[in-house]
């Protein structure tokens, strides 16, 4: 994946945002921590557990993994998981994009980001580190019913954005190349990250 090979963009605040962002699913990546621990140094995890009861165990296993293969650990949406954990941050839905604002004033050390699947129109993103735009191309999960924006659509999207922008959804070793000219700051995938860094 040569996008993912760049440097991440730098956010708003001054703060060097991961290249590449793996995000984790109870279902899809059962052991998250495994791919981490061969992750490459400098790379993302967005921990979701989406209310799993093992949560707080299973992120601070991660957390473990993170410390040690030198990457950041975001939490999806929890943010009372993520100080528990000792996250580095913290990624929003995007109807929680409200949200950014008081966890910044509360967290102003963390890394903030939002999830945004169309154009971003009156709401605010000053408090936000980045999005992460999807999905580009046709993708499962939470995403399989919308709407795949394709990479000249994503890249519009991205370019009106005040902040840096990843790029999610249906992205593999065989398409990642046709994100290169874009203005995506890195990519996000599930399932094709977790087969490349598995072991």
């Amino acid at each position: 994946m040569a996008l993912a090979r760049r440097s991440g963009g730098v956010s708003p605040y001054g703060r060097n945002i991961p290249p590449l962002l793996f995000f984790t699913d109870p279902a899809r990546t059962p052991t998250p921590w495994r791919v981490a621990e061969r992750m490459p140094q400098g790379a993302g995890v967005v921990y979701r557990a989406f209310s799993r009861p093992d949560a707080r165990e299973v992120g601070q296993r991660l957390r473990a993994a993170c410390d040690l293969a030198g990457l950041r650990l975001l939490v999806g949406k929890d943010d009372v998981l993520a100080r528990e954990i000792s996250a580095d941050g913290i990624h929003l839905p995007e109807n929680d994009m409200h949200r950014a604002n008081s966890l910044r004033a509360a967290n102003p050390d963390w890394v903030i980001t939002s999830a945004l699947h169309g154009p971003l129109g009156r709401r605010s993103a000053h408090a936000l580190d980045a999005f992460v735009v999807s999905p580009v191309f046709p993708a499962g999960g939470s995403s399989a019913d919308k709407v795949e924006l394709g990479v000249t659509g994503a890249n519009a999207l991205i370019e009106g954005l005040p902040c840096p922008a990843y790029a999610l959804g249906g992205i593999n070793a065989e398409n990642a190349h046709r994100l290169r000219d874009t203005q995506a700051c890195g990519i996000a995938g599930i399932d094709a990250i977790q087969a490349a860094f598995s072991g």
